[in-house]
């Protein structure tokens, strides 16, 4: 738990109280909208209080005894609005006079989205590879950094904000020599490119997703062509390059050999789901491509290859050891999407996958072409554009 004399909290600090199970309160203020699309959840989700803040501005009173009602005064309340500002002003001029114990969100909800929690895989612990995963709390996107040959280290799926990547590799002693996308996103903007330029490394991504789906123009960063097959030597281990499409026409899985195997799925089995197939706009078309994919390419890869996804839809999909990670024979046993396919024939693949599919988020058009180089946003368009948890699964997993 948190000191009792603060004024604010980071989100690393309510990351940790959230994995910890700790006894308090959420006060949100944002408005009806926001707080409908996306909000503050974690492996623990303590009880959540939304009251809009313009609520306070125009009926003090009447917010502070709604306030009251919905909340004990022994408990701790942590307050959390878009940036930080409006629930600081709540927290201060309404709560703190009535005797709450009340801490304020650093940086809101523009914080809480883009805070990188990271955890070593300790499968990799005595390989000769060393693998770490990246886990973006609130939207659910997962990225890793694989150091090999003592003081080298790849990327895979690389997010917008690469400090952390840098951070880590940095106070690690690794020099970053290969980046890699596992597929042109639609939910969150790659760091790839920007990386490349910064570090010298190559960034790799399949040609086919160097295309918008739906505008179907050409992208106009510069990266390095993959092609289904390739091997890339990383001190004593290989990374082979499986083409997987049905998500993305290049969706791509790196399938990493060392004393054991592991497998970057990236959109393509996740714990609990599938990624879906019509993000690019042809889910008719793709979907048989998808179950081509996933029956023959995929499921027939060995059960004790440990599968490391690209996201995943709750916090209760980690491990204990908070790492988000199964072997392909566990996943068979445990994951219904995947066992449906193993047990569908393509024509019942397709109309179920067809009739599992969640809302398409329309921003995810922009992602993508923010992605392939065709739009150029500045960092608040950027943060609007990521906004929410990724909805990349079929339905099945948000339920």
């Amino acid at each position: 738990m948190i000191i009792a004399d603060k004024m604010t909290i980071t989100p690393a600090e309510l990351k940790r109280m959230l994995d910890a199970g700790d006894d308090f309160v959420l006060l949100d203020v944002r408005n009806d909208d926001e707080f409908a699309r996306w909000r503050i959840e974690g492996r623990t989700t303590p009880p959540t209080v939304h009251i809009p803040y313009f609520a306070a501005l125009e009926d003090p009173d009447g917010f502070i005894a709604t306030v009251e009602q919905q909340i004990p005064k022994d408990k701790l309340v942590v307050a959390v609005c878009a940036k930080g500002d409006s629930s600081a002003w709540v927290a201060n001029e309404f709560l703190r006079p009535k005797g709450y114990r009340i801490v304020n969100l650093e940086g809101g909800m523009v914080a809480w989205g883009s805070y990188y929690d990271a955890h070593d895989v300790p499968e990799s612990a005595d390989d000769v590879v060393r693998v770490v995963q990246l886990e973006r709390t609130a939207r659910g996107c997962l990225h890793y950094i694989v150091n090999y040959d003592g003081d080298k280290a790849i990327v895979i799926d690389p997010p917008r904000h690469f400090e952390r990547v840098l951070q880590i590799t940095q106070e690690r002693g690794w020099r970053i020599t290969h980046i890699f996308d596992t597929h042109a996103h639609a939910d969150h903007i790659s760091g790839g490119p920007q990386l490349s330029k910064i570090t010298g490394a190559p960034y790799y991504l399949h040609p086919y997703d160097a295309i918008h789906p739906i505008d179907v123009l050409p992208a106009t960063i510069e990266f390095e062509w993959l092609r289904d097959g390739m091997t890339f030597r990383l001190g004593e281990a290989t990374l082979k390059v499986l083409h997987i499409p049905g998500h993305t026409l290049g969706n791509i899985a790196y399938l990493l050999e060392g004393k054991r195997r592991y497998l970057f799925t990236g959109d393509s089995i996740f714990i609990v789901s599938i990624a879906r197939p019509d993000l690019g706009g042809r889910g008719e078309t793709w979907s048989p491509m998808w179950y081509d994919t996933l029956t023959q390419k995929l499921l027939a890869l060995p059960d004790d290859v440990l599968v490391l996804p690209g996201h995943f839809s709750k916090h209760s999909e980690a491990r204990d050891d908070g790492v988000f990670a199964a072997t392909l024979g566990q996943l068979k046993e445990t994951n219904d999407d995947l066992r449906r396919t193993m047990n569908s024939s393509e024509e019942e693949f397709v109309a179920w996958i067809l009739s599992s599919l969640p809302e398409f988020p329309p921003q995810y058009v922009d992602i993508k072409r923010v992605n392939a180089g065709l739009l150029q946003p500045d960092e608040e368009k950027a943060n609007e554009l990521e906004l929410g948890k990724n909805i990349c699964a079929l339905a099945t997993a948000y339920k």
